[in-house]
């Protein structure tokens, strides 16, 4: 099978969707597919508020992207296309080319693009649906974006794939992270039948070495409102015996370090070596998300690696973390009780290192690479049994 890979990779350098395109190319190779990437790369907008103006309105429909997709579809010739994120350099043309060309698309949906013009359902650090159902136009009224221009243009290509549908006609079929995610994406009017769950794989070492009982509490991610961060530090602070260490970066980093109490270290950007370590020597990871989480790869390395998981219950985070077995799960923003549920791990060690145990023989059997193969090929299979009917069906009708 010959399957192309399509991504837009974005600016921020933490998160896990640049993982998940690699464990894809990587495993599918494994299994004997050849695998291509056709990447475009967002960070190159950074410095040039021109070029992030016309990208934001060529995210609507993208002329040139379209063509670059025919050439590219009629070099390779692939069975199958897996796109991983379109916006902004690629917009939802590219669908016409694959349609055109006879070929399947899927899309593993990793954050809520198609469901949210700014992909966060969140405003003010609340959770905001007002969006959804056709009122597009709320980010711009609402400036979700604090720029007029650059809410409009999103309100603006989130309306039009929605309105000509786009998205819902263009993919044949949809990869939801976890169960919520699913009813989400139905929510909105995909068809269910479309949607298939096949949560990411981690990465971490499936044989995790000898772990002690953990020294300190352990955060990884984006320092930014969405994931909680300030949650995290005032649970930090009522906690001022314990060591708590955070890796990660973003544009909340300089303001976290003014006002964190003395027990948190910030540990900037790891490489994955060093997030394993920081995974392996915790007692425990901390996720205090306060948007809906679609299926954070930290918790999968964690929980393969034998720590157990404190996680707040929002979004897909209670489809993964099982509340009382693999971990435990808080309201998201209460940060006494992020800070009740990390100390019952501190001061329990041995229930500490039963969930982490049975974290890590969920992910063992659900979040391997392996299991993740075996996910995404029947959702290969179906998009292009979909694509054998639809140009059956044209043949006849034609």
């Amino acid at each position: 099978m010959k399957v192309l890979q399509v991504y837009n990779e974005q600016r921020s350098r933490f998160g896990g969707e640049p993982a998940v395109v690699e464990v894809t190319m990587r495993v599918l190779a494994e299994h004997g597919h050849e695998a291509r990437l056709f990447m475009k790369s967002s960070r190159e907008l950074e410095r040039s508020a021109a070029k992030r103006f016309a990208a934001f309105w060529g995210g609507v429909y993208n002329l040139r992207a379209r063509r670059e997709m025919r050439r590219l579809l009629a070099e390779f010739t692939p069975d199958v296309v897996h796109i991983h994120s379109l916006y902004p350099m690629f917009s939802p043309s590219i669908l016409s080319a694959c349609r055109e060309a006879g070929v399947p698309a899927v899309m593993t949906v990793h954050s809520h693009n198609l469901t949210c013009p700014t992909w966060y359902h969140l405003y003010k650090g609340r959770v905001c649906e007002e969006c959804v159902g056709g009122r597009e136009y709320r980010c711009l009224v609402k400036n979700c974006r604090n720029n007029v221009l650059e809410s409009a243009a999103y309100a603006l290509r989130s309306g039009v794939a929605r309105r000509f549908r786009l998205l819902h006609d263009g993919l044949d079929m949809l990869i939801a992270l976890t169960p919520f995610a699913k009813s989400r994406l139905a929510m909105a009017g995909f068809r269910e039948d479309r949607i298939a769950v096949a949560p990411n794989p981690s990465a971490a070492p499936a044989m995790p070495g000898a772990r002690s009982e953990g020294g300190y509490i352990a955060f990884a991610g984006r320092m930014s409102a969405e994931k909680g961060v300030d949650v995290l530090l005032a649970a930090a602070a009522l906690m001022p015996g314990v060591l708590f260490k955070a890796a990660g970066d973003g544009p909340l980093l300089p303001a976290l370090k003014r006002r964190a109490p003395a027990n948190v270290e910030f540990l900037g950007t790891l490489a994955f070596d060093g997030l394993v370590e920081l995974y392996r020597g915790a007692r425990a990871l901390a996720v205090p998300s306060v948007w809906f989480e679609q299926f954070p790869m930290v918790i999968a390395d964690a929980m393969t690696l034998g720590t157990p998981v404190a996680a707040s219950r929002i979004g897909g985070l209670p489809d993964i973390v099982e509340d009382g077995a693999t971990g435990l799960l808080f309201e998201p923003g209460d940060a006494a009780a992020l800070a009740e549920k990390l100390r019952m791990l501190w001061d329990n060690p041995h229930m500490a290192r039963r969930m982490g145990e049975a974290g890590r023989e969920k992910a063992l059997r659900h979040y391997t690479r392996e299991a993740y193969y075996k996910n995404l090929l029947p959702v290969y299979r179906a998009a292009m049994a979909r694509t054998g009917l639809h140009a059956e069906l044209v043949t006849i009708g034609g």
